[in-house]
């Protein structure tokens, strides 16, 4: 049903509404996945939930269609049910369980985690249908393939609007002006529902009078002093409301925190510090010790820009103005395979995150740094004689003895670990090349016995034992209930998805695909926000080129098109990763984009001669949407056998859709137009 001229705020033509209700969408998802990440702490790790209550949503809103009343204007008041509920119930991190450690010592008060996430899940997957619904609504009045060409506009600049706001640090209630705005544009509201919107945007702007609140693109920052009895005056920093760093100046932290030390003592003296690295170098307090233990120059490695202004801003000892200091914003495990430096010194200082990458996959901000491979290449960039030493409270002993475990295997010399304290598993762990013997307080040899260490496919450190912890099989199984729910409730049954298994299985492979390219894009170029944000622009842009180059050529049938699909699968797993990282840069990218894009370029062109004489382009397009939602749960899969089995796993799920969709694809003609798949 086309949408009336009594629904629309102004006049717009109709490919302007598609365009910006598409922007309006994937804005509003990537500022929930965001946001929500903040106040909700349990979503800080599993923000992929915020995704699949994405999709859900999404969906639904498709399935939904033209059929009734539209959706769309229950979108401001969803919005800010939603923001509300979780202004009003934080949750708390609840780090029992010894199989998998998350970090954070603060407890909020709240809705039990098991009754909270539940809820959000379906609030989000609300939200996103009210709007896709309205989505559908503009997408059904014209043909399929122009209508999702618009839709991938509108996604594209919806996301590069996002990460444009996210560059200049931009607070959430300015995100909530930008939906805002565009619902006064797009959505039908009486005045009880503008005054709900103005209410939302307020509800984001309220954290900004508490405290000393900025925003970067991974964390709601904080900042307090604090009146300490030993330290003097400390600036506290909080990080989506847990404590991640303070700043102590460094003869205080000589006196009262002498484990920031060893690595110094460790060495002995003598020993040479001309070239020294810090990894995550935050606030800028180890880069003040090192260079009170007579460093001569020192690489400062921080992820987070935001970070390194507050210690450059409110550091007593000032070491980001000190000359022999160059600071590099960017992820460590890039920096190191891009550097040809070596150090007589490596530290890694307590750079444990407290978020993922993205929403879309396992992965955090510092599971490539601890990696085997990492610890090769760190062991490849020290000067002879030179030694690495890293230190946490690393919560569980089996963590430590991992670690211990990988430092022996990886390192010919010796290998010294130090406890500190009775609880909190603060360690200090230092291992040299064979020519250097360290002051070792601890013992030395490592535990045999202990978990085995983790790859660059399987960097899942904080994971005991491969295999799928409760809550996320819990997780699981609550969203799929909530899912058979949400169609039945929409569709009345799952008739109307019935046609389409094909495009259903479609979507699925094309978010394992997803997800893997996301992950192989992190390893080769560094795990920070503005890689994430361009490999969601490249995917995007190579369905809007596709879809462009499929109107104006002749395309091949589909049995040749799904053969060159599993051609490219099959060489983008046979490629090792290892061998992508030993390229200069500028290979290494175009490599890794024709190994990723490749598959992507070519499962559009295929869901092309399927999508595009659907009865029901709005239901196909939902049932391929439900399908990418049920991948992001096979996206867990990787916590058991690695990233690179999602290839695998992909190819398998292609391959059901060839057989389910075939006497389909046999009726289409060889010159098509193509969608996304």
């Amino acid at each position: 049903m086309a949408v009336t001229e009594r629904e629309d705020r102004v006049r717009l033509t109709d490919r302007s509404r598609l365009i910006l209700l598409s922007f309006l969408m994937l804005f509003v998802e990537l500022a929930l996945i965001r946001w929500l990440g903040e106040q909700v702490l349990y979503l800080s790790f599993f923000s992929n939930f915020v995704l699949l209550g994405s999709f859900l949503g999404i969906g639904l809103g498709f399935l939904r269609g033209s059929q009734g009343k539209s959706w769309l204007p229950w979108a401001p008041g969803l919005l800010f049910l939603l923001v509300g509920f979780v202004s009003l119930f934080p949750v708390e991190v609840d780090r029992s369980g010894a199989n998998l450690i998350f970090f954070g010592t603060v407890n909020r008060s709240g809705l039990p985690t098991l009754l909270m996430l539940p809820i959000i899940f379906l609030a989000v997957a609300l939200v996103l249908a009210a709007i896709g619904n309205g989505v559908a609504r503009a997408f059904s009045k014209f043909e399929a393939l122009e209508a999702y060409r618009l839709d991938i506009l509108g996604s594209v600049l919806g996301t590069v609007g996002f990460s444009v706001l996210a560059f200049f640090g931009a607070p959430p209630f300015v995100w909530g002006l930008v939906m805002g705005a565009l619902m006064l544009v797009l959505v039908p509201m009486s005045p009880r529902l503008v005054v709900l919107l103005g209410a939302t945007v307020v509800l984001l702007l309220l954290p900004s009078f508490s405290g000393n609140h900025t925003w970067s693109p991974y964390y709601d920052i904080e900042t307090f002093e604090i009146p300490d009895a030993a330290d003097g005056t400390v600036v506290e920093v909080f990080v989506n409301g847990i404590p991640h760093q303070g700043i102590v100046p460094v003869a205080n932290r000589r006196i009262n925190h002498p484990f920031y030390f060893r690595p110094f003592e460790q060495l002995g003296s003598g020993a040479a510090l001309d070239e020294v690295l810090i990894v995550g170098a935050g606030t800028g307090s180890d880069v003040a010790v090192a260079l009170a233990e007579g460093a001569g120059h020192v690489d400062a490695v921080e992820i987070d820009r935001q970070l390194y202004r507050i210690g450059k801003s409110s550091n007593p000892d000032d070491p980001y103005s000190d000359p022999r200091v160059d600071v590099v914003i960017d992820d460590g495990r890039a920096f190191l395979e891009r550097t040809d430096n070596e150090y007589n010194l490596i530290l890694f200082a307590l750079p444990d995150s407290l978020t993922l990458v993205s929403g879309q996959s396992s992965l955090r901000l510092e599971s490539f740094l601890f990696t085997t491979e990492a610890l090769e290449s760190v062991r490849d960039h020290l000067a002879p004689g030179g030694v690495f030493s890293m230190y946490n409270f690393y919560r569980e002993d089996w963590l430590i003895d991992r670690l211990a475990r990988m430092l022996d295997e990886t390192f010919d010399g010796q290998t010294c670990v130090e406890t500190f304290g009775t609880s909190g598993g603060l360690a200090v762990l230092t291992a040299s090349t064979g020519s250097t013997q360290l002051n070792c307080d601890g013992t030395t040899a490592a535990v045999q016995s202990a978990p085995a260490p983790v790859s660059d496919d399987r960097p899942f450190l904080y994971l005991r034992e491969p295999g799928l912890p409760s809550f996320y099989g819990l997780a699981i199984v609550l969203i799929l209930a909530a899912s058979l729910i949400g169609v039945r409730l929409t569709a009345g049954s799952l008739r109307s998805m019935a046609p389409y298994p094909d495009l259903f299985l479609m979507g699925v492979a094309f978010l394992l695909l997803e997800t893997k390219n996301v992950v192989q894009f992190a390893l080769l170029f560094g795990t920070t926000w503005l890689v994430n944000a361009l490999v969601f622009a490249g995917i995007l842009l190579t369905v809007l080129g596709a879809i462009e180059v499929a109107k104006r050529v002749k395309l091949p049938n589909p049995g040749r098109l799904y053969g060159l699909l599993f051609a490219a699968i099959a060489v983008a797993w046979i490629v090792p990763q290892s061998s992508l990282l030993s390229l200069a840069l500028p290979v290494r990218f175009v490599v890794a984009t024709l190994l990723a894009f490749t598959p992507i370029f070519i499962a559009n062109i295929v869901f092309a001669q399927r999508f595009r004489d659907t009865a029901s382009s709005t239901a196909a397009f939902g049932a391929n949407l439900l399908g990418a939602m049920v991948g992001g749960i096979l996206e867990y899969g990787a916590l058991l056998v690695g990233y690179r089995s999602l290839l695998i796993a992909a190819a398998l799920v292609y391959l059901l859709a060839y057989v389910t969709g075939r006497k389909h694809l046999l009726s289409v003609p060889s010159a098509t137009a193509v969608a996304r798949s």
